[in-house]
């Protein structure tokens, strides 16, 4: 009987120490075998991700997924596109839900201890954006209110920096741009390359501090421990950088909006 007992055991045990293992996932080969990588990208944040006129997942972040799926599976259609947050990014590397980031990540110190960054592509500051260009300092901001989206770099910076300023948060950038336009707040900080953007195409209003902060960068992310995927990933990415691809991509897709002038200063891409 003990005989049997210590078997069970040790086969209880055993099914344990698999079960853990199997918490970090070969994802590389997982993918391989299953012939699709589900990337997670926004839906609303034009030029980088977001929901074209025709329902197709569109922009730079787009762009660069598909060769990903390509170099990774040999066609560019073998991927599944995961529309996320910028507050549910985590979440959804650390439940599996996608396997890989694409979602204009912002890597930061505090992000590195919940999931692994891989090689960034691109720079990026914060900016603010007003009717008229108006709050051009964080000073202007005084006895004012900032909108901002929850889980972002703008939230993490004005939260720790100036607690002071009142802020309104929002889940999604079509929330928290349409709040700036009903005036429900003096400004909106941001990615500088994103309200640039919007500035753009929306008359009235300007970006009257195009840069504050640290220079940060941007970069997929994947899950925290995932060694394979993330080596592969890095390689593919410094690739991309060196070989014109990312040069491609901001002028298929950024170049109208920023010109081709700042492609040198936005990218890594040699």
């Amino acid at each position: 009987m003990k005989k049997i007992l210590g078997v069970v055991l040790a086969s209880v045990i055993g099914l344990f120490f698999i079960a853990c293992g199997n918490d970090n996932t070969d994802t590389l080969e997982a993918i391989k075998s299953k012939g699709v990588v589900t990337i997670g990208v926004f839906s609303d944040k034009p030029p980088f991700g977001f929901v074209n006129k025709n329902g197709e997942n569109d922009g730079f972040d787009v762009y660069v997924s598909r060769q990903i799926a390509k170099d990774l599976l040999g066609d560019s259609s073998k991927v599944k596109f995961e529309l996320v947050e910028a507050a549910n990014r985590v979440e959804f590397l650390k439940s599996g839900k996608v396997d890989i980031i694409m979602a204009n990540f912002t890597k930061t110190k505090e992000r590195e201890e919940v999931v692994d960054f891989a090689t960034p592509y691109m720079k990026v500051a914060l900016g603010i954006v007003s009717k008229g260009g108006n709050i051009k300092s964080v000073e202007d901001l005084k006895d004012k209110k900032l909108i901002v989206n929850k889980g972002t770099t703008a939230d993490f910076y004005f939260t720790k920096n100036h607690p002071e300023i009142e802020l309104i948060k929002f889940d999604q950038n079509t929330e928290a741009f349409l709040a700036l336009k009903d005036g429900r707040a003096e400004a909106l900080a941001h990615d500088n390359l994103l309200v640039f953007a919007w500035a753009k195409e929306n008359p009235g209003f300007e970006v009257g501090l195009s840069r504050l902060g640290d220079e940060d960068v941007i970069a997929p992310a994947v899950k925290k421990g995932d060694t394979k995927l993330l080596e592969w990933l890095n390689k593919e990415i410094e690739t991309l950088n060196s070989n014109g691809f990312m040069k491609e991509a901001y002028k298929n897709t950024l170049s109208d909006i920023y010109g081709d002038s700042n492609l040198e200063s936005v990218l890594f891409a040699k």
